[in-house]
């Protein structure tokens, strides 16, 4: 395992490449696996009766987890940063846990630790708001709301998703620039999904997070409700447009809409409005800070985090 100054330096090498991310991420990252971490990374998955209605109640035992994949990202990605960069990720310095990506403040613990997460809008609970450790947050929204229970916020701003392309890039799903593209794809929130699931280019998000990213990668432009659909597609590079949700309140796709310089975004009403309108501009966010702000001292302690800082600001 490299120590952290030759992580570090592995990572400054990795973040000058620029957004096109690695094209020599080995095949076998494709593989979902939470083996390597050591610390539990809070991502939100219950299971729902399979019948709907009255026949789910009635049958309270025939369940299943919801597996909507933006809701599996962190986990992945974690995983995924920790073996990229050589960090041990066999031991954990601490009892802390990691909350990373979607809108899942409200399941946050005294002494959790909050990485790019935020607020859903259904809920504008903070969890356990002045006793959390912040390092970033999706968007402004989140951190007024923590700032005002409390919490010490830092103006860090930015879904981790949006990193995704630097460990998965584009092509490592398409096959290359070469490859056929669907002209456009849709991708619903999982409580609109039924509404969309007769569109011939819907994507269902109840599937295997990588089908799901590969879908999105092999689309020329993205939309739909899915607020990780939009984020995905922006990290390749994809234009993308929301689509207003029947479900969904805007609380949470104006946070990271705003977290990412975009505070007069136009989402479609329809799907023909989208595909008119075309895709927001790009996000303007600094991938950067959001990477330095990582917890790597959960893995190695304070020496190592001060190495990370050091390091990292004096780039």
């Amino acid at each position: 395992m490299p120590t952290p100054p030759a992580a570090l330096t592995a990572l400054y090498a990795w973040a000058r490449k620029g957004r096109n991310g690695d094209a020599n991420v080995s095949k076998s990252a494709v593989v979902v696996k939470f083996s390597a971490v050591s610390v539990e990374v809070v991502h939100w998955n219950p299971s729902k009766p399979v019948l709907p209605g009255a026949l789910g109640r009635l049958s309270a035992s025939w369940t299943r987890p919801v597996n909507n994949f933006g809701d599996l990202l962190g986990p992945i990605l974690v995983d995924r940063l920790l073996e990229h960069f050589g960090l041990n990720t066999g031991e954990s310095s601490t009892s802390a846990r990691l909350v990373a990506v979607g809108s899942i403040m409200k399941l946050t613990r005294p002494n959790d630790v909050v990485w790019g997460a935020g607020i859903n809008g259904k809920s504008m609970s903070v969890g356990a708001g002045r006793h959390l450790d912040v390092r970033a947050v999706r968007g402004p929204l989140t951190r007024d709301l923590l700032l005002s229970a409390g919490a010490a916020v830092p103006q860090v701003y930015g879904d981790p998703a949006l990193l995704w392309s630097k460990f998965w890039p584009r092509d490592f799903y398409t096959g290359g620039p070469t490859s056929e593209l669907s002209p456009y794809a849709v991708v619903p929130n999982f409580h609109d999904w039924a509404a969309w699931r007769r569109e011939k280019h819907a994507i269902n998000p109840r599937q295997q997070p990588h089908h799901v990213i590969r879908q999105i990668a092999r689309s020329e432009f993205v939309c739909g409700s899915s607020l990780h659909g939009v984020i995905i597609a922006e990290s390749f590079g994809i234009p993308a447009r929301l689509i207003v949700s029947s479900t969904e309140p805007e609380f949470k796709y104006s946070d990271y809409y705003r977290g990412t310089g975009r505070p007069t975004f136009k989402p479609a009403r329809s799907l023909d409005e989208a595909l008119e309108m075309g895709g927001e501009p790009s996000p303007e966010w600094d991938d950067w800070s959001l990477l330095k702000a990582f917890p790597i001292d959960l893995w190695q302690g304070p020496f190592a985090a001060r190495n990370w800082q050091d390091t990292t600001y004096g780039r």
